[in-house]
This record gives C-alpha cells, sequence and structure tokens, in this order.
C-alpha cells in the first residue's frame, strides 16, 4: 500500500492532498497569509500524516527530481528565482524560504517536482530564451488532467489529447498535452493577464522600468486593470456587469485565455477537448463565459473532474506523481509523462547576450 502527498504552493492558498493506495486521505487548505506567518503549521501537518512514502514538496518553478536531502543555495534560489536582498517583500516566497529548514530537519520523504520547461517531452525549440512555461503547480494541474481524460473516456494515459487552461487566483498558464506527454507551455508570465498578474511583459516596458522587484509580477492583471485588486473573483464578474472599466478588465482576462490556447492549438491542432480548471474556473459566471468562448474552436471544453472536495487541482496533481514515483497505482501516469527523465534549470536555455553573465551570476557556471 502506498501513501503519498502533494502540497500546492498556491499564492492564495496552500493545499494539500494525501493519497492511500490511490484514493484520498487527507484533503486540506491552509490560506498563505497564515503559512507565510507559521510554515511549522505545515510540517506539523505532514508528520500528522505519517507514514507516508513520498511528499511531492512545494516547488515553485521547478527541480528536476531533487531529495530535500540534496537541497541547497543553489537550488533554493532555482525554485523560487528570487534572490536574497528580495525574499521579505513576497511573503509567501518568504514563508517557503524559512520552511527549508524544517523540511530538512523534519527527514520527511520530501522530494521537489520538475516544472514544464525540465521535461524531455518538450521540444528543444520551443524552450528557447523561455523560462516559465509552467511552474510545478501548473504542470501538476496538467497531470490531474491526463488523469481525469483517461478515466472520463476510458482510454489509457497515452491516448490522452488536450490543451489545459489554468486559470489561478493569480496567474494563468496554458499547456498542451499530445499521447499523454506535454509538448508545450505557456507559462503565468508568459501568456495572457492573470487575475492578479499582467502575464507577458511588453519588452519596452520592461525596459523603461529599467528593473524592476519580483512583487511587480504579482500585479497588472484583470484586478488591477480594473482598478480594484481587493475584489474576489466573483465581486469582479459582478462589477465587470457594470463597470466600464471592470469590463475592460474582464475582456483582457478572458480573450488572453482565448489567446494562448489558440497557440497552443499550432502545436496540438486536434486535442480530445480543452480542459479548464482553476480559482477563477470555480466561479460560476467566469467559468461559463469561459466555456462559451472557448467552444468556438470546435472542441468539446468542460473543467477538469478533481479527486479531493477541498485541495485545489494542483495538490491533487501533485500528489497523483507522488503516489507514482513511489512506486503506487499512478506509476503509469509519472511514465508516460516521462517525469523521470526531468533535467536541467530553468536557465539552460537562454540565448540573449547577457545569459553568460546571469547563469554565472545565478548558478556560478
Amino acid at each position: 500500500m502506498t501513501r503519498a502527498i502533494g502540497i500546492d504552493p498556491g499564492t492564495v492558498s496552500f493545499d494539500v492532498c494525501g493519497l492511500e493506495n490511490g484514493q484520498v486521505f487527507l484533503d486540506t487548505t491552509l490560506p498563505s497569509p497564515e503559512f507565510a506567518a507559521n510554515p511549522q503549521a505545515l510540517i506539523d501537518l505532514l508528520r500528522a500524516a505519517q507514514p507516508v512514502d513520498l511528499i511531492a514538496a512545494p516547488s515553485g518553478y521547478g527541480l528536476p527530481l531533487v531529495p530535500i536531502e540534496r537541497f541547497g543555495d543553489r537550488e533554493r534560489f532555482l525554485f523560487t528565482l528570487v534572490d536574497e536582498r528580495e525574499r521579505g517583500r513576497i511573503p509567501v516566497l518568504g514563508g517557503m524560504g524559512k520552511m527549508i529548514p524544517l523540511m530538512k530537519a523534519s527527514r520527511l520523504p520530501l522530494l521537489f517536482l520538475p516544472g514544464v520547461i525540465h521535461l524531455p517531452t518538450v521540444p528543444e525549440h520551443r524552450k528557447a530564451n523561455k523560462i516559465d512555461m509552467g511552474t510545478t503547480d501548473k504542470l501538476c494541474c496538467v497531470a490531474l488532467g491526463i488523469y481525469d481524460q483517461a478515466r472520463y473516456y476510458n482510454i489509457p494515459y497515452r491516448e490522452t489529447s488536450f490543451i489545459f487552461a489554468e486559470v489561478g487566483g493569480a496567474y494563468t498558464a496554458v499547456m498542451a498535452v499530445d499521447k499523454g506527454k506535454v509538448v508545450d507551455g505557456l507559462g503565468g508570465t508568459v501568456g495572457g493577464p492573470g487575475y492578479y498578474s499582467l502575464g507577458s511583459m511588453d519588452g519596452e516596458l520592461a525596459y523603461l522600468l529599467g528593473g524592476f522587484h519580483k512583487e511587480l509580477l504579482f500585479t497588472g492583471g484583470a484586478a488591477y486593470i480594473a482598478g480594484r485588486p481587493e475584489l474576489s473573483p466573483e465581486q469582479f464578474a459582478d462589477l465587470a456587469e457594470q463597470d466600464a472599466q471592470a469590463r475592460i478588465a474582464w475582456e483582457a482576462l478572458l480573450e488572453g485565455v482565448v489567446k494562448s490556447v489558440a497557440a497552443e492549438l499550432v502545436v496540438v491542432p486536434a486535442p480530445r477537448e480543452i480542459l479548464i480548471s482553476g480559482r477563477l474556473c470555480r466561479t460560476e459566471k467566469i467559468r461559463q463565459e469561459l466555456v462559451r468562448r472557448l467552444s468556438r474552436f470546435g472542441f468539446p471544453v468542460r473543467r477538469v473532474r478533481g479527486l479531493a472536495n477541498v485541495a485545489k487541482e494542483a495538490a491533487q496533481g501533485a500528489a497523483l506523481l507522488a503516489d507514482g514515483l513511489a512506486g503506487g497505482p499512478l506509476a503509469e501516469l509519472v511514465e508516460v509523462m516521462e517525469i523521470r527523465g526531468a533535467s536541467g534549470t530553468v536557465l539552460d536555455h537562454l540565448y540573449i547576450r547577457d545569459s553568460v553573465a546571469l547563469k554565472q551570476k545565478y548558478l556560478g557556471e
């Protein structure tokens, strides 16, 4: 019998999902501000769930199957992409930094999972000058999508094919799956705007900013376009029906998702369906409008069905991968996705003039 746990370090909440022989035994959430203030709470939760064969650790931008014992300063930078001087500016990232010593001291069987760019299934030319093709949590959402589609259509993992739009509480990412393998992705800082994040940044804007703090990437999205970043997605959807500025934000958000899906249809032109997930898809008005707009492509559109009732899709997918990596019932899912073939770093595919200097600065290469 295999017991595995997946963790989703979300901007809004930390979600935890545990599987025992493929069945849910742990399903809970912890507000991210609460985690940032007390990272020990997560360690205590994991200890209480023992015995566990494997735990998918909060992995940020991803590490290629690095166990907690091998986690050092280099890995600490690579999984957050935050300089030492900035770690205190973003509470959840600061909390994750504080958690590392606690995880090491716990001696729990923690493993850091890869992001999309680490996978051998993504062709090299699509990785050129990319860093964010989908963070680990977004990849975990796709793992849940593969699992779900296989069950929904009663087909092998190797026959799954879809475009996946993960419309989260802060970022939006869109990824492509062909024959059960992730073959491309537009991460939350690459595609259209998310609810909080501006998505891709105009190069000229980046130039004019002359350098900026990491926290800027958590701004500029739909809530900021509406001029009301304090609004919940539900309040935003209601406001967009009566307020002109909120309507502009509404169009930017939804059209951005559709554009990204259209781009991924170049890579997988005939998917079995388009899958959606994420915090915003729990808001009925947003979900319905996404389904309506995405249905224009002529493929079925549906929200991913989860295993758990509380933990978000990313935590569920992380649990599936942890189970498979531990040799449990989901081992075939891990094999088809070629998760064990993950390698490299998020800085390996840069070709800009200063790429060598960047690698020297951050990787010591």
